[in-house]
């Protein structure tokens, strides 16, 4: 359920195309996305851009931790 709800609000935030894959395990997240959306952008601002989509998750304390792995198509 959780997962479902990560991609769900991720999915919102970037590209129609975006590739998004999420894994759980209890309160613990991976989240790996292509996406165009993040052309240009650093690092930093693209995980800010997630953190900022994520953020009731991580601040209720559904979700304690996420990992990123995100990669423009042409990176990917």
């Amino acid at each position: 359920m959780l997962a479902e709800q990560i991609e769900s609000l991720v999915a919102q935030g970037v590209a129609e195309d975006s590739e998004i894959a999420v894994q759980v395990e209890g309160n613990k997240a991976l989240v790996a996305v292509v996406s165009s959306s993040f052309a240009g952008k650093r690092r930093v601002a693209r995980e800010q851009l997630l953190n900022g989509l994520l953020g009731d998750l991580i601040a209720s304390g559904e979700l304690h931790a996420v990992s990123y792995q995100l990669k423009t198509p042409e990176e990917a």
